[in-house]
């Protein structure tokens, strides 16, 4: 059984700040004297580092949020190379994603954590193969889901329509978050409070947009610095 302290974190798109969000949710919870650790289904888009090892932005923010050494433990069954939508990056290298193996994976790492926050990936309807899409995952692992809204433009409608879709799986939206894009929207306490007043889950916090020096280079993951940022922001659920 998977801790209580464990969260789904969805998203209103992609590019909305999930990692940011997971990576900060996960520093809380050592924060609150848990041994925390990320986990992502599936990660499409890789790049080289200095050492020519192949790796996932996403991963290896989290891996510097649980505090994990390079290669110390798997985080994800399931890495791509391409950055695009993960079924398709998996159809094109014929590797079929399987919701059995992702789960086994996921149960691994709740064996040797008190906690896990799993990130998913795009939004919370992606695909993940032929049959099922990231809501049936979300479903199978059955966590309190955190929603991660992308302020900007058009975010309303989104927000509304994923929490729609959350709550037609029968899961509990355990909160969520409102995360400041670089280019900050027009009105934007108006927007947050427009949320406010329509969503039914508790407001866990809202980031500023990161100040120049901690914004995520390309190529790179977010830095520690980054992530202790935005979890200064937020709140656990209750």
């Amino acid at each position: 059984m998977i801790s209580a302290t464990s969260f789904f974190v969805t998203g209103t798109d992609t590019e909305v700040g999930k990692t940011l969000v997971s990576g900060a949710f996960i520093l809380k919870l050592k924060e609150a004297g848990l041994k925390a650790a990320g986990f992502k289904p599936v990660a499409a888009g890789t790049y080289l580092d200095s050492s020519d090892q192949r790796l996932n932005e996403d991963l290896e923010t989290l891996r510097i949020a649980s505090g994990l050494s390079p290669h110390e433990q798997s985080l994800c069954p399931y890495v791509l190379d391409e950055a695009v939508a993960p079924h398709l990056a998996a159809k094109r290298n014929e590797i079929p994603l399987d919701a059995t193996i992702i789960l086994d994976a996921l149960h691994a790492l709740t064996q040797k954590f008190d906690a896990v926050v799993v990130e998913g990936a795009g939004g919370f309807l992606v695909p993940l193969n032929d049959d099922e899409d990231l809501g049936d995952l979300a479903q199978a692992i059955d966590l309190p889901v955190i929603l991660v809204v992308g302020m900007r433009l058009g975010c309303i409608n989104h927000a509304l329509l994923t929490c729609d879709a959350i709550q037609s799986r029968q899961l509990t939206i355990a909160g969520w978050v409102a995360n400041t894009l670089p280019n900050e929207m027009p009105l934007l306490e108006e927007n947050i409070q427009t949320l406010k007043d329509r969503i039914f889950a508790p407001f866990l916090g809202a980031i500023p947009s990161l100040p120049a020096q901690l914004k995520k280079p390309e190529n790179a993951p977010y830095s520690i610095e980054a992530l202790r940022f935005a979890a200064e922001h937020i709140n656990l659920p209750e």
